[in-house]
């Protein structure tokens, strides 16, 4: 079952700190977004392998955004 990793809130997408094919445990890093001047880590909410990224940084995202999807 693929779960999708959401932006928390709105912001720009800083980073993404994984690449398809990596394993990933729940609350490992998987990005890295600003909002509110503030820089906030998104994490990976299970564990799994990482299946697509459908965001690239320096975009703007919010949270009906997927980041990140996992297998």
């Amino acid at each position: 079952m693929s779960v999708a990793v959401n932006a928390p809130m709105a912001g720009k997408l800083l980073s993404v700190d994984v690449k398809v094919g990596d394993k990933v445990k729940k609350n490992d890093p998987v990005a890295t977004l600003e909002a509110m001047k503030m820089e906030i880590k998104v994490f990976a909410p299970s564990d799994g392998t990482v299946a697509s990224i459908n965001a690239e940084a320096d975009t703007n995202v919010d949270p009906t955004t997927v980041i990140v999807t996992l297998d």
